[in-house]
């Protein structure tokens, strides 16, 4: 019988939008939103549970004025092409819900040393709030997937694809994939946001996330053929209900804004952030406390993902 890990919950407290990547060299690289939403931190350990010790590291931190200074939103670490790479989205002091997207680079073999150097904007089709950029490789292809605000679509923001050129740069149109239709998508906000992506079975999956970010907010998913056009629109398919949302139950609310790693023995884990109460005052963009919680999730016999339900924090 295949070992299941055994995770205790949350696995890091008070960092939303949790990105996990698990490299070559045997660490899990952990980054997410601060409460403060003020600079970039990573850190690292052996194994998901020791995230929550590991010492972080702040690589990176916003600037006094103009871009980059207010806001900064969940940041994501790859590493591509030998080097490691931050994806993340920084508004401006005078406009802190206006974002772009943004991307450092660091050519050492450990990203909590060495320089990381900016290397600018990833400039799409328009000038308009977007972030929660993620890129994965398909067929030697580099893909951007991100969340942007269409000027004449209503709503907040949609999910689009493109080709890149390197890991900062677009080289072909970008293309809407998925908008918010569904009632469980356009809950306060019309939203989707949160991309990741997951490549198994024949399949590339995308999850997403939709609607505000407080109890509402829950995954969706994607799903194309591997061997299909992945910048045509219709490659992709939706779900028509969330694939992972709030459990009262298990006192767990508003789970969302994913990533994925694998255990050291090779099991699926689905990396997202949730509260662990209902009531919060004020705008939940304020509340500190999403934390980073992972999980084991199986395979239906369809080889679609079954991410269950979120599981209760550890006593």
């Amino acid at each position: 019988m295949t070992k299941v890990e055994t995770l205790k919950n949350p696995i890091v407290e008070q960092r939303a939008d949790p990105w996990v990547y698990k490299h070559t060299d045997g660490y899990y690289y952990f980054t997410g939103s601060v409460p403060q939403y003020d600079r970039i931190e990573v850190r690292r350990a052996k194994t998901i549970q020791e995230l929550a010790t590991a010492k972080p590291v702040d690589v990176w931190r916003k600037r006094e004025m103009g871009v980059m200074s207010a806001n900064i939103w969940a940041p994501e670490i790859h590493f591509i092409n030998g080097k490691w790479y931050i994806h993340y989205a920084a508004a401006r002091a005078d406009a802190i819900f206006d974002h772009r997207m943004y991307v450092i680079e660091n050519e050492s073999a450990n990203p909590l040393e060495g320089e990381w150097v900016e290397k600018g904007q990833i400039k799409t089709d328009w000038e308009s709030f977007s972030l929660d950029a993620t890129t994965f490789e398909h067929n030697g292809e580099l893909y951007l997937v991100w969340a942007q605000k269409d000027p004449k679509i209503e709503g907040n923001s949609n999910l689009y694809i493109a080709a890149m050129e390197n890991p900062w740069t677009i080289k072909s149109p970008q293309v809407m994939i998925t908008t918010p239709e569904y009632d469980w998508e356009k809950i306060g906000f019309l939203v989707n946001e949160g991309a990741a992506v997951l490549k198994r079975n024949g399949k590339i999956f995308i999850t997403f996330s939709g609607s505000a970010t407080d109890h509402n907010y829950c995954m969706g998913l994607l799903t194309a053929d591997e061997n299909a056009d992945l910048l045509n629109p219709e490659s992709w398919t939706k779900s028509e209900k969330p694939v992972f949302e709030t459990s009262v139950e298990n006192s767990q609310y508003g789970p969302g804004h994913n990533s994925f790693t694998t255990s050291p023995e090779g099991e699926d884990i689905l990396v997202y952030h949730a509260r662990n109460y209902l009531e919060i005052e004020g705008d939940p963009l304020w509340d500190p406390n999403r934390h980073a919680r992972a999980q084991v999730f199986t395979w239906n016999p369809d080889g679609t993902p079954n991410f269950g339900i979120p599981v209760p924090d550890a006593k």
